[in-house]
């Protein structure tokens, strides 16, 4: 299901919370992006929609340039702190659709965490291959809820809440496994700049207490636009349910896929 692309803008209002509330992203994607798109540590990459910069210190500490974009002023602003122990990375605010490189084209790599889904479809492909230099990559990947067989019961649970507040699900809820999540490989495929390359996923848990659940879920843009009744009501009851655990806590599983292209 395609995103409210109205919501996009909603991220910068959390982006003092962002930065320590989102899980950081495996190192092993890491280390398969670069490894099967041949980066060498003179590549130049350019990141889209970059947010506090949770994808791209990573890719900082591994000695490549970076120029990241992101839509949003505050979040943009808390990026270029993050990065700022790495002198090779470049954080400009603007809307990757209408942005324009300073220097020339030809990066090396197009690379986007959590953020593509809210670029518009129409352009987005086009403009990525127009960025990159011959037989340049491009990589897509996300964080999202991933529900292995052992997921914790509190996620089906606490759906009732949400359906009476009208926040449920459309179509209802159903636990997706993470080797269900959707790939992005067909879109890449379908807009003729791009052959697939190669598809990885990873799946990992953390463990949340009351506060550090609802801190992670005020960075979402559903709970960020959702009227403050209707929140102050869930996250009393997410309070008063996990209460009753004999630690108070609850394990959410993280499930990544990340889908890389080459330029045709």
């Amino acid at each position: 299901m395609a995103p409210d692309r109205s919501l996009r803008d909603t991220f910068d209002t959390t982006a003092a919370r962002y930065h320590a509330a989102r899980p950081d992203y495996p190192e092993a994607l890491f280390d398969d992006l670069v490894a099967e798109t041949g980066l060498q540590p003179a590549a130049r990459l350019l990141e889209v929609g970059c947010g506090t910069g949770k994808a791209t210190v990573p890719l900082a500490r591994r000695g490549f340039h970076i120029t990241a974009v992101e839509l949003g002023p505050a979040l943009a602003a808390e990026a270029a702190r993050n990065v700022a122990p790495y002198g090779d990375v470049e954080v400009e605010t603007a809307n990757f659709e209408t942005w324009l490189p300073s220097a020339k084209a030809g990066f090396d790599l197009v690379y986007s965490a959590t953020a593509w889904h809210w670029i518009d479809p129409a352009i987005k492909y086009d403009k990525a291959a127009a960025l990159l230099a011959p037989g340049g990559h491009i990589a897509i990947w996300g964080a999202g809820h991933g529900f292995p067989p052992d997921y914790d019961p509190f996620f089906a649970e606490i759906q009732d809440v949400y359906e009476e507040l009208g926040e449920g699900h459309p179509g209802g809820w159903r636990p997706v496994p993470p080797d269900e999540l959707h790939d992005g490989s067909a879109e890449l495929e379908a807009s003729g700049r791009f052959e697939t390359v190669a598809v990885r996923r990873y799946v990992w848990a953390l463990r949340y207490d009351a506060d550090s659940y609802l801190a992670l879920l005020d960075t979402f843009s559903g709970h960020i636009a959702m009227a403050p009744d209707k929140r102050d009501r869930l996250y009393g009851e997410i309070r008063r349910r996990l209460a009753t655990r004999d630690d108070g806590s609850l394990t959410r599983h993280w499930a990544a896929v990340l889908t890389i292209g080459r330029r045709l």
